[in-house]
């Protein structure tokens, strides 16, 4: 047994193994060892709804690529690092609409970088941009969503299944030490800012089978305790590993920056209204089925055509259930990650399912101000409507925060910023519901609450000490824990 204590306010806290025994005040329990942190706040430990582990150490470990604000500034840094590589350059993160001119370099810039094969994939992960070598070699030039030019000649910029099989190609040359590696990298980010949990979307047509298979064979060992979904319509794959969820990042619809999220009216200045990726009687069924088979369900929805369609289909699962399998269904809490421009009606049907939500406040801090992102694709009156955080918990729905790593930093010191300073007042969260968003809220949609959340006799010991209060410090920007604890092992200490 080990004992947490603070000698100033007499608190102590009892971990016995992977769980919380007691919590009390006054004189400290017998225990084999005492750890005293004085001076320190002791909080639950933060909980990332929305992960994926291997992209965020492949963009830690790239040149990043995030900090360059032109095509120009793009491509120095890329033959920079194309130097110093023998092999395919992969990088991660640039976003085109915090450029001074929002214009994408050509195939032949990228071919300018190397003969060898480069990838450079937008922060979303839902465009790349390749030279012709990374084209070719990945074999994906008769692919839809590869860009042509009014000659056919691509352009260098790939959508939808082209893009996802060249990401896919990338992933699958890497060794599984590797992936090991940068999945441990990533676990390792996680624990030094206070994250004991992850629930990690695993997405095999981007990074392949094997990046989840390797994540399985050695998740036990990784500093956080990480919560699989797998992004497949493939029940017996993942039943035959033992897991209660599926889906997780399945993709309905694209992203708003891509111009691939489904919408019901057209991008602004343009026709499209983005990407439907699944029928609606094969996405029913998958749906009928994956409940039946005791499942809980997560799907990618961000356009509000995309959320329609989700909980249409929802509707009719549940509408073909009795009384008291519908109360089964409720306490399933199926799950929507994203759910980025739900209207009220949708807000209301989505409570009336019992459905959970998964929001990344970081998407709100990057394009929700005026002139961002969100506007330059949807026009002001959409925009001002998007992540509507405060309304979804006003409705008592089971909410939780993530960062979608590597699209926006696994830190909830930011998350927890980005849900208080939400670009419409209205929706701000209080100091204390973003801390909860990301911790009890993360146990609620994987229906953990039981385990997970808070520090109570019998729960999990996940938790994290810090310097100054989370609940209570003005300036967040800098907090870092001085010791994480994710079920009972120290896997971060300063």
């Amino acid at each position: 047994m080990h004992t947490l204590s603070h000698p100033a306010t007499g608190e102590w806290l009892l971990v016995d193994e992977r769980h919380v025994q007691r919590v009390g005040a006054g004189e400290p329990p017998a225990a084999d060892r005492t750890v005293e942190l004085p001076g320190t706040t002791i909080i639950p430990g933060f909980v990332d709804a929305h992960v994926h582990l291997t992209g965020t150490g492949v963009h830690e470990s790239g040149p990043p690529v995030d900090t360059v604000r032109s095509a120009d500034e793009l491509l120095d840094l890329l033959r920079g690092a194309a130097g110093e590589r023998a092999g395919p350059l992969f990088a991660h993160g640039f976003d085109e609409t915090t450029w001074d001119r929002p214009v994408l370099p050509t195939v032949e810039d990228l071919n300018g970088v190397s003969q060898l094969p480069v990838v450079v994939v937008r922060t979303d992960g839902h465009i790349c941009l390749a030279n012709r070598g990374a084209i070719d070699a990945a074999g994906v030039g008769d692919l839809p969503g590869l860009e042509r030019d009014a000659d056919g000649v691509p352009t260098g910029v790939l959508r939808r299944e082209a893009n996802w099989a060249l990401q896919r190609w990338y992933h699958e040359q890497l060794g599984a030490h590797e992936v090991e590696e940068l999945q441990l990298r990533a676990a390792s980010v996680a624990a030094s800012r206070g994250v004991t949990s992850v629930h990690e979307m695993a997405v095999p047509g981007a990074r392949g089978s094997r990046d989840f298979e390797v994540l399985m064979g050695h998740r036990s060992r990784l500093p956080v305790d990480v919560i699989p979904y797998v992004a497949t319509t493939e029940i017996p794959y993942v039943m035959d590993y033992g897991l209660p969820r599926i889906g997780g990042d399945l993709s309905l619809d694209g992203s708003i920056g891509a111009r691939t999220a489904h919408l019901s009216e057209p991008y602004e200045g343009d026709e499209d209204t983005g990407v439907a990726y699944h029928g609606d009687e094969d996405l029913s069924e998958f749906f009928h089925n994956a409940h039946l088979a005791g499942l809980q369900v997560a799907v990618h929805a961000i356009g509000d055509a995309a959320i329609e369609q989700a909980l249409a289909c929802w509707d009719r699962v549940y509408g073909a259930l009795d009384s008291r399998n519908r109360r089964h269904f409720r306490a399933r809490r199926h799950r929507i990650e994203h759910f980025e421009m739900p209207g009220q009606d949708q807000v209301e049907r989505a409570a009336n399912l019992g459905l959970a939500i998964s929001v990344q406040p970081g998407f709100d801090a990057a394009w929700g101000h005026p002139g961002a992102m969100y506007e330059q694709r949807l026009g002001p009156e959409r925009a001002v409507r998007m992540n509507p955080f405060r309304t979804l918990l006003a409705r008592g729905m089971a909410v939780g925060g993530g960062s979608d790593s590597p699209v926006t930093p696994l830190d909830p010191m930011a998350g927890i910023l980005a849900a208080q300073g939400h670009h419409e007042g209205f929706e701000r969260l209080g100091r204390e519901e973003a801390v909860r968003l990301f911790t009890r809220g993360g146990s609620l949609i994987a229906n953990l609450e039981d385990k997970k959340g808070t520090l109570e006799p019998g729960m999990q010991a996940d938790f994290a000490a810090y310097e100054r209060d989370p609940l209570e410090t003005e300036e967040l920007d800098d907090l870092r824990p001085v010791l994480t604890v994710s079920l009972g092992r120290e896997v971060f200490a300063r």
